[in-house]
């Protein structure tokens, strides 16, 4: 595990012992919020139609990279990227790392119709009902962060509410682990997590190990159609793309551009 990955799981936990004590009757929230959208469902439907499935990051900023975007307006971010042919948005709500708020997941998906993964470091299964609460379509879990017991456990909770999970994975060994849980939706982060290097090679690497029934998302390091063309031929149809996007001027026009959309 990365130092950085480190010291963001300790800060997590202490947010989430002082946070669960503000907050003991989340559950009930959870119970009550807006239903699901359909995350999985969004991302298929996209891939029978033949396009890429697209999952268009809204993140201010970054660890290793600062600062990304100043003109922060997450409802605008959504609706652009709802215009130009996304499949789901992805929210940081992290704080302290990545300058992220739930407010903007609420925002951002108060702006738009479309489905909306939660992106931030799960540890915890009453991460899972704030999540619905806030009104989180998905939630990511994170193989090199968590055992697994407590990706089942947490899998489990978010299953009940009727949300999608997204696992994500690095390398081998975390694969092996994401394929025991249930979910559809596998993620290949293409940047290492020791030295925050960027490879595609990450995603090619594995998909002769990944089962036909599953999803491949691949994640970081898709900045030009030619990244997207090198995908698609090896048939990885889905993206989770942000810092791309969060640097342009009109992100969603950044998205139609990358994936040749009309």
């Amino acid at each position: 595990m990365s130092d950085i990955l480190e010291r963001i799981l300790a800060v997590k936990a202490e947010e989430v012992r002082v946070s669960s004590k503000e907050r003991p009757d989340v559950r009930e929230e959870s119970v009550l919020a807006d239903p699901p959208r359909g995350f999985l469902a969004a991302m298929k439907r996209k891939i029978d139609m033949g396009h890429a499935a697209v999952i268009a990051e809204i993140k201010k900023a970054s660890p290793s990279k600062g600062i990304l975007r100043d003109d922060f307006d997450p409802p605008s971010i959504a609706r652009s990227y709802a215009e130009h042919g996304a499949a789901c948005l992805s929210v940081l709500t992290d704080r302290q790392f990545f300058k992220g708020d739930p407010e903007y997941l609420k925002a951002a998906r108060g702006a738009c119709t479309l489905p909306v993964l939660r992106k931030d470091f799960m540890i915890d299964p009453w991460q899972i009902f704030e999540s619905r609460a806030m009104g989180a379509d998905a939630i990511l879990l994170i193989v090199a962060a968590l055992d697994l017991p407590q990706m089942k456990e947490m899998e489990a909770a978010a299953i009940d509410l009727g949300m999608d999970v997204l696992v994500e994975v690095h390398d081998r060994s975390e694969l092996d682990l994401a394929l025991e849980l249930e979910t559809k939706l596998v993620g290949v982060n293409n940047r290492n997590l020791k030295t925050f290097e960027v490879s595609l090679r990450n995603t090619l690497d594995l998909l002769d190990s990944m089962p036909e029934d599953r999803i491949v998302v691949t994640e970081s390091g898709i900045l030009e159609p030619g990244d997207v063309s090198l995908m698609r031929e090896q048939g990885v149809n889905a993206f989770l793309v942000g810092e791309a996007f969060m640097r342009a001027a009109d992100p969603g026009l950044a998205l139609a551009r990358l994936f040749s959309m009309p």
